[in-house]
């Protein structure tokens, strides 16, 4: 199969070829910028390699219901050009091929269970931490939408004594986004995340927060495994802070051999970054072939 992947996201565009096995024969980055500008550039990369499907991992929020009359736009997002754009529909039409379609995090946990260290896993989180915070989330063996999809960057977080901060999301200021995310970071101690990487103070209080949400999703969904992306998430000093703080919180309370072994069970992302990609080739394959 000759499938093309486009990992949508708030600054740039990724676009990419490859097959049902994972594999990428090549991949490009289009800037983010209105619908009018960037679409022609995304239609004219795809038409000219001729592909059989596309698979698209979107910003969001999205509607992902096939049965909604809305399917396949890009709803609600801040990013305010984008706002009510029926990214599919463009698609389809201009390309005249199967288009599958998902939020940009339910398309790397897709990547990761399908070509990645989750594959045979029927419940697994994965969780991106960067500009924004998202979670995408595989449960009994399919995509997690409910109602519209998950929104588990902004559940709503207990602040440590110590935090003055107010909290950067406009709409639920101290949810795991306005705590943890890379703006948060960089408006509460004055410097991006990358300039902190020796300030212990940051990355325990940060830690501290991740691991506070990671107990709700563990505790509500009951994940086999939970991948940490973004690019918060490069600084890798991280992973052991979270992991002792998500045992301290969870107290004993769960006895399992996944809760014993949290280096395993807490874990980078495993496919180079490309686990988005990865998985909008997968979600351009199961349109091809009519799979939910």
């Amino acid at each position: 199969m000759r499938l093309g992947a486009l990992e949508a996201g708030g600054t740039k565009m990724v676009c990419a070829i490859g097959d049902e096995s994972g594999k990428i024969y090549e991949q490009v980055s289009i800037p983010t910028e209105t619908p009018e500008i960037t679409m022609p550039k995304l239609i004219s990369y795809f038409e000219e390699r001729k592909i059989e499907a596309l698979g698209i991992g979107c910003f969001g929020p999205i509607d992902p219901d096939k049965k909604s009359e809305t399917y396949g736009y890009i709803t609600s997002t801040p990013k305010l050009a984008w706002a009510d754009y029926n990214i599919v529909g463009t698609m389809e039409k201009s390309l005249m091929i199967p288009v599958g379609f998902d939020t940009d995090v339910n398309g790397s946990v897709l990547g990761e269970v399908t070509f990645g260290q989750a594959k045979g896993k029927k419940c697994v989180v994965y969780v991106t931490i960067g500009t924004g915070v998202g979670a995408g989330i595989y449960i009994e063996g399919k995509l997690l939408h409910g109602m519209l999809h998950p929104e588990a960057g902004h559940i709503l977080l207990s602040k440590r004594e110590d935090d003055t901060y107010e909290g950067k999301c406009p709409y639920h200021k101290t949810c795991l986004e306005g705590l943890a995310a890379g703006p948060a970071i960089q408006e509460r101690w004055g410097k991006r995340a990358a300039d902190l990487k020796d300030d212990e103070r940051v990355w325990d209080l940060e830690a501290y927060y991740i691991a506070q949400a990671l107990v709700d999703y563990i505790l509500i969904l009951s994940p086999q495994m939970i991948i940490l992306g973004g690019g918060v998430m490069h600084q890798e000093q991280l992973f052991p802070k979270i992991r002792s703080y998500v045992k301290k919180m969870m107290n004993g309370y769960i006895k399992t051999k996944e809760m014993a072994d949290l280096d395993h069970y807490i874990v980078p992302a495993s496919l180079h970054d490309d686990q988005g990609i990865m998985g909008a080739l997968e979600l351009g394959r199961r349109a091809l072939m009519k799979e939910e």
